[in-house]
This record gives C-alpha cells, structure tokens and sequence, in this order.
C-alpha cells in the first residue's frame, strides 16, 4: 500500500498538469484539521484533504474543516479511490462561477 506522502506527491503532479499556472500550498497544521493542499486557480480557490486510502482514519477537526470550506468554495477528502470524481469536481467548480457538489466521506 503506498504512503499517503508517496500519493500527496504524485497527486500534486497531476493537479498542476490538470490546472496550467495553479499554485498548490502544503498547509502545515496550524490548527488541527486544517486540509493538506490549498490550491488557487486564477481567482478560485480549493482545499483538499489527501488520504493514502478510503478507510484511512480521519483526524480530529477535519470533517469540520472540509465542509465549513466546502460551503465557501470547494473542499473535500481524496484518495486514489475517489480522485477522478473530486478532481473533475474540482475543475468544474474552479472553471464556473459556481460551486459543484460531490459526495462527501
């Protein structure tokens, strides 16, 4: 099973491919919970929670963090299990002036 760092990197890889220009922060815990990636996209914005796998245990705080942010932009748990689903979710909302729903974990 690969390391959830091991698919942090690779997933970075293939948001940049995906959103020419984009700037992707790795967000360091400043309050527990807080999402793994900030992406920003011309004038949008997004968090996403990076898991190595489905059933990875979730951290205190982070179902909090992925919903409040979701509700102001976009924001949601990825693994490889889901990535394809989040990430074309993430570039409808990136690419819209709306915000696009997906099924949350």
């Amino acid at each position: 099973m690969m390391r959830e760092s091991q698919y942090q990197a690779g997933l970075i890889r293939r948001i940049e491919s995906r959103f020419p220009g984009c700037v992707i922060f790795k967000m360091d815990a400043i309050r527990q919970g807080t999402p793994d990636l900030l992406i920003l996209w011309n004038n949008r914005w997004a968090f996403l929670e990076v898991k190595a796998h489905a059933d990875a245990p979730e951290q205190p705080n982070q179902e909090y963090y992925i919903h409040r942010f979701h509700e102001m932009s976009f924001a949601s748990f990825i693994y490889p299990e889901n990535e394809e689903e989040v990430l074309n979710a993430l570039q409808q909302t990136l690419e819209s002036s709306g915000r696009s729903r997906i099924p949350q974990s």
